[in-house]
């Protein structure tokens, strides 16, 4: 994050911030969405459902790895991968927090 300095904000604003970058693709929300409709799968499962390149799709499957929102296990020349369930809950805290405000708070403002 070099140039937005993130070393002026805390540790969570910048975890949150990395797990929302990652969900910021159209082919993440989607490899998301088959996820949690298989329950868990392999590489190449997701390779087939999606219409990218082979090599796309795991770069996608990369970086919701790095942000902590899937995980994967190896076996043999297969990865299996399944949704992160620290991952998300990071991310249904933050957005619970604005929901909880804006159940609380309802008024308008602007």
């Amino acid at each position: 994050m070099g140039i937005t300095k993130s070393e002026h904000f805390t540790d969570n604003q910048n975890e949150l911030a990395i797990l929302t970058k990652a969900l910021g693709h159209p082919a993440r929300i989607a490899i998301i969405e088959y996820l949690i409709k298989v329950d868990s799968c392999i590489c190449g499962d997701i390779v087939n459902e999606l219409p990218l390149a082979q090599p796309t799709v795991s770069q996608h499957l990369r970086e919701l790895k790095n942000a902590n929102l899937i995980k994967g296990s190896i076996d043999g020349k297969t990865i299996c991968y399944c949704i992160n369930e620290i991952g998300f809950a990071k991310i249904k805290n933050f957005f619970g927090s604005i929901n909880s405000h804006i159940e609380k708070n309802n008024k308008e403002c602007c």
